[in-house]
C-alpha cells in the first residue's frame, strides 16, 4: 500500500524540493484512512496514493480497528470519519492517543452537529472537515494538519466561534472554582497566535522566534492545561480566561 517518497515538503520544516543528487529527501507523511464506506475509503486511497510526498500507511473500517492499525503503523495523520460501527471516531480518538501520541486526527464526516464538533475536538482532534469537500483538497488538509495547523469546515467554524463566546460568557458569570493553570506571557502570546489560526511558521514570524521554539512553546501548553490539540487548547483558555475572545 505504501509508495517511495517524492520531492515535495512533508512539513514547514522541511526543505521545499530535493536539493543536489545525494541530499536526503524528507520522509513522506504516513497517513491512516478510517471509515466504514469502503468506496470513500477507495476515493481517499486515490487521491493521497497520487501525491508524492503522502504514503498511505493503512486503512480500518471501525474505530477499534483503527486503534489497532495505527499500533501497528504509527500515522503521522489520521483521516476519520465519526459514526462507524463498533467504536466511534470519538472514541477512537481518545485511545489513539494511547498507542499513538503524535499523530494528527482529521474527522471527516457527515456530521454537521454541534455535540460532535465540540467532542472531536475534546478527544484531540486537530481538524473537522465535512465529507463535502473536494477530494483534491484532502491532500492539503493533511500536509496542513501536519505542519500544525487545526482545520474546521467553514460551515462548522462559526459553531465553534459561538461556542468559544459562550464559554467566555459563561465564565463571566461563574466563579472560578479551580486555580487557571499559569502559562508564560510568551506561551500566551503564542496561544492567542494560535487562536488566530496561525501556523507555526507564521507565529514564529510574529514573534520573531524560530520555529523550534514555538513548537517547544505549544507542547507546554497543551502539557500545562492537560490536552491534546491546538483546537482544544483555544476552547480551554476562552473558558479560564488565559485569552480574550471577541
Amino acid at each position: 500500500m505504501g509508495r517511495n517518497a517524492g520531492v515535495s515538503p512533508r512539513s514547514p520544516d522541511a526543505e521545499e524540493a530535493a536539493g543536489p543528487a545525494g541530499q536526503k529527501v524528507p520522509d513522506p507523511i504516513r497517513a491512516l484512512i478510517v471509515d466504514d464506506h469502503a468506496l470513500f475509503r477507495r476515493g481517499l486511497e486515490m487521491v493521497l496514493d497520487a501525491e508524492a510526498d503522502i504514503e498511505l500507511v493503512g486503512e480500518a473500517s471501525d474505530g477499534e480497528e483503527a486503534v489497532g492499525k495505527a499500533g501497528e503503523s504509527l500515522p503521522d495523520v489520521v483521516l476519520m470519519d465519526i459514526r462507524m460501527p463498533r467504536t466511534s471516531g470519538i472514541e477512537a480518538c481518545r485511545a489513539l492517543k494511547a498507542v499513538a501520541p503524535s499523530a494528527k486526527i482529521v474527522m471527516l464526516t457527515i456530521s454537521d452537529e454541534e455535540d460532535d464538533l465540540f467532542e472531536a475536538i475534546r478527544a484531540g482532534a486537530s481538524g473537522y472537515l465535512l465529507k463535502d469537500i473536494p477530494l483534491d483538497e484532502v491532500a492539503e488538509a493533511v500536509r496542513a494538519v501536519y505542519g500544525g495547523q487545526s482545520l474546521i469546515n467553514p460551515s462548522m467554524a462559526g459553531k465553534l466561534l459561538t461556542e468559544f463566546a459562550t464559554l467566555a460568557r459563561r465564565e463571566e458569570e461563574t466563579p472560578r472554582q479551580v486555580p487557571a493553570p499559569r502559562l508564560t506571557e510568551r506561551e500566551i502570546q503564542v496561544l492567542r497566535l494560535v487562536a488566530r489560526g496561525m501556523n507555526n511558521r507564521d507565529i514564529a514570524k510574529e514573534l520573531f522566534i524560530s520555529e523550534n521554539t514555538v513548537k517547544n512553546h505549544v507542547r507546554n501548553i497543551l502539557e500545562k492545561l492537560q490536552i491534546h490539540s491546538r483546537m482544544e487548547a483555544v476552547m480551554v483558555a476562552v473558558r479560564e480566561k488565559l485569552i480574550e475572545f471577541g
